[in-house]
């Protein structure tokens, strides 16, 4: 049952990990690559986290749940603040939005 729910969870993950590599192909401007690329990995990642948390626990190794939680957390903080850091270093370096309708970050930035 387990093993079940261990592929299950890793699939889930690299089906959003491969939506996330159609995204950076797909999507016509550096923001909306950013943004799909950004939610699809780290939600796919965190099923793959899963995945592999309930292998570490089927085989009673806790540093193994320890150290992949501890990533986790990490990829959880990391993943979102460094895509809004590329976002604003692209917009302060001239790229704007192709589609935008609302720009907040127009009278903001000099």
């Amino acid at each position: 049952m387990i093993q079940e729910a261990i592929l299950v969870l890793a699939g889930i993950g690299l089906f959003f990990d491969t939506l996330g590599a159609l995204a950076l192909h797909r999507f016509f401007d550096p923001y909306t690559r950013l943004h799909g690329a950004t939610m699809c990995t780290t939600f796919g990642s965190v099923f793959i986290a899963l995945a592999v948390i309930l292998y570490g626990y089927s085989l009673g190794s806790s540093a193994m749940v320890l150290h992949t939680i501890v990533a986790l957390v990490f990829l959880l903080l990391t993943n979102p603040t460094g895509s809004h850091a590329i976002a604003r270093a692209a917009y302060r370096h001239g790229v704007k939005p192709k589609k935008a309708v609302v720009d907040k970050l127009r009278g903001a930035m000099k």
